[in-house]
């Protein structure tokens, strides 16, 4: 069984109908004890995905807080990822994601490259000016597509 939240344990014991004062009395322990631990799972779960993924603090928060992780927990644990490290791995994304798109019009690679990043849940800041960034490393015209969008790109 993959590590879970309290959040998550709670909605299965009420799933299986567990009296609510017993869930609590067995929620409570499991915290007392360490097996419930919100904070080490938000802390685990930014870095897995993040390394594993390559998804982006707005997308790692969305999934913690799907999961039933309290905003406090969340902030915490997306504040932990290096702002440099999650352009290193937007910069990783868009290089493996390059030779896709190789022949396509700059304006048309610019927009799947972002859109991939978007998904991921990197913002058109970071994101367009990683692309530029890549696209220039590669020798490749570049999109004003950015530019024209009103995106900042420095």
């Amino acid at each position: 069984m993959a590590p879970r939240t309290r959040a998550q344990l709670a909605e299965a014991l009420r799933k299986r109908e567990v009296p609510q004062e017993a869930a609590d009395a067995v929620l409570e322990r499991f915290s007392e004890v360490g097996l419930i631990d919100d904070e080490a799972f938000a802390a685990a779960w930014v870095s897995s995905r993040h390394a594993g993924r390559g998804l982006a603090r707005k997308a790692l928060a969305s999934e913690l807080r799907h999961r039933g992780v309290d905003e406090e927990t969340v902030k915490e644990a997306v504040d932990r990822l290096d702002p440099e490290e999650e352009a290193e791995t937007a910069r990783r994304l868009v290089r493996r994601k390059l030779s896709s798109t190789r022949g396509l019009e700059p304006a048309v690679r610019t927009r799947r490259l972002a859109g991939m990043l978007a998904r991921k849940g990197y913002g058109p800041g970071l994101a367009f000016r990683v692309i530029r960034e890549v696209l220039e490393d590669e020798g490749a015209e570049t999109s004003p597509f950015a530019e024209d969008q009103g995106y900042p790109l420095d």
